[in-house]
């Protein structure tokens, strides 16, 4: 799409921050009214659409299209949406565990281990560990109250959930971010272990670190998303 305006404005309105673009509210893909719930969020919205060029690119939007989301896909059932995402429960990252060699087995523990130590406290938990690429099943407790931790959340926050957890692979990254529990820096190179591990092993490889690091811009726009929608 090229460019057709020149102005972007920030407008308050009863139920938030709608933006306007030469003075016409900008709406989703499905034709809502775009309305964030903060004015940061707004803001940061409203610089997406200054900053564009001459052609809308979405990748460079992030933020717009998280709150798109939001509105179009997650508003209308949230209930469904944190359900579909609960499935994450059963299959958490951090808890696929290496069986060679020691160095990466003692990497991931040493990282993944004291974010599981947390989920335990937080949600009352507790976490099969294995090896291997097999499904390893998780107490059905744990299933139900990190499913329960999801249906918990808003619109705006479900639909950062979705790229965090498809990204990281993992839930209780996603609900960690969510809480503040740790930096987000620090959660993107727990999630990212494998991978950069790989690297750092066989050595530079363009076509990878590329992937990498469009799925780290992703990971830590949401979690700029996720602080907005706080402040």
């Amino acid at each position: 799409m090229k460019r057709f305006w020149t102005t972007v404005e920030l407008v308050e309105i009863d139920a938030g921050y709608g933006i306007a673009l030469d003075g016409r509210a900008l709406k989703t893909p499905a034709r809502a009214t775009l309305v964030v719930p903060t004015r940061a969020l707004g803001e940061a919205i409203v610089a997406e659409w200054l900053d564009c060029d001459d052609e809308l690119d979405p990748r460079a939007m992030p933020l717009t299209g998280l709150a798109n989301a939001a509105i179009d896909h997650v508003a209308p059932a949230p209930e469904s949406f944190a359900e579909s995402l609960a499935r994450y429960a059963e299959a958490d990252l951090f808890c696929y565990r290496a069986e060679e060699p020691e160095t990466l087995m003692k990497r991931q523990a040493a990282t993944w281990d004291p974010l599981l130590a947390w989920a335990r406290r937080r949600f009352n938990v507790d976490f099969v560990i294995g090896t291997g690429i097999l499904h390893i099943p998780q107490p059905e407790a744990t299933v139900k109250r990190l499913a329960a931790a999801l249906a918990a959340l808003g619109p705006f926050q479900l639909a950062v959930m979705s790229p965090l957890v498809t990204i990281g692979g993992s839930l209780v990254a996603a609900l960690a971010l969510v809480e503040e529990a740790f930096p987000a820096e620090m959660l993107w190179d727990a999630v990212s272990l494998d991978e950069r591990w790989q690297l750092e092993k066989w050595g530079s490889d363009a076509e990878a670190e590329a992937a990498l690091d469009l799925r780290r811009a992703d990971f830590m726009a949401a979690a700029r998303f996720l602080k907005l929608v706080e402040q």
